[in-house]
């Protein structure tokens, strides 16, 4: 008789604690939330706490609804803020078009921009979210947060584009004008993704971590006019004061407009995204990482 009455007591105390567990990770996802939310220069942030078949909705200057286009995106049970996230990787993404984006089409000489999102990323090219669109027109590139770009030095890492005439940076056939993380990104596991433009350089960063990388030898650049041994340049920072311009794309969530159609389609869980109208600095991406950190212990 005592044996049950002390195994219903330690059941009782171990659900107890396992709700304590629970409300406190909740608590701690209200707070990165606010901390996202009062961060100087927010545009949009996205929590993926919709359901599957509904229009996702952002905190910040509007709602921003995303729309689920080619198939629906199911809302999974798991993510570090909502506690939910949406998961991708049956060709379906999210888009607003270019004349709802409003406040997210950032663009001008001198102007920046930084793109946040927590993400469970499966492998392959993954387009996370921005305005980025290859191919109409020639090209509508305008900024964009990737994670793995290999043709040019960005296998398995973050990737921060940026353009301003929207097209391939000549005498190239695709956009070369990114960043790319030193760290390589973990599949199959929460990983904190950002990059910064403040209208001179691209910085990548990683679980609110910036690396430097050194000059190095750019892949599939050599043969090209005026680069007959191929361009050496560093990716992280990368220098392109050239700005961004004001070139029509919508903005989409898992995928880009490619010639062949949409591509780069993200394979893994989103479980949020941030868009701000400038620069975050080193300290401000490091302590949101941090209140992250604290959520997946």
């Amino acid at each position: 008789m005592n044996y049950r009455k002390h195994q219903s007591l330690f059941v009782l105390v171990l659900a107890s604690f396992i709700g304590l567990i629970s409300e406190m990770k909740a608590q701690s996802g209200l707070s990165l939330i606010d901390k996202i939310i009062n961060t100087k220069g927010l545009v949009a942030f996205w929590d993926f706490k919709e359901e599957e078949g509904h229009n996702r909705l952002a905190y910040g200057k509007g709602e921003f609804p995303l729309s689920e286009v080619n198939g629906t995106i199911p809302r999974i049970p798991d993510g570090p803020l909502s506690g939910y996230s949406a998961k991708f990787g049956n060709k379906a993404f999210l888009s607003l078009s270019n004349e709802k984006t409003g406040e997210l089409n950032i663009h001008g000489k001198n102007q920046g921009v930084t793109v946040m999102a927590w993400v469970k990323w499966e492998g392959n090219i993954g387009f996370v979210g921005g305005m980025w669109n290859e191919y109409q027109d020639g090209g509508k590139r305008q900024y964009g947060l990737f994670v793995s770009l290999p043709h040019y030095n960005g296998a398995d890492q973050v990737c921060g584009h940026i353009s301003y005439s929207g097209k391939p940076t000549p005498p190239f056939p695709y956009s070369i004008d990114y960043s790319a993380s030193k760290q390589i990104v973990q599949k199959n596991k929460w990983q904190f993704v950002a990059f910064t433009y403040d209208g001179i350089w691209i910085k990548s960063y990683l679980n609110g971590s910036f690396e430097p990388r050194e000059p190095e030898l750019i892949r599939n650049t050599k043969g090209f006019e005026g680069y007959p041994d191929g361009l050496i340049q560093s990716k992280n920072p990368y220098y392109y004061p050239d700005g961004m311009g004001d070139n029509g794309s919508d903005f989409t969530v898992g995928s880009v407009l490619l010639s062949r159609g949409m591509g780069n389609f993200f394979i893994g869980q989103i479980g949020g995204l941030a868009v701000f109208n400038r620069a975050l600095n080193d300290k401000e991406i490091k302590n949101i990482h941090f209140e992250f950190v604290n959520l997946i212990k």
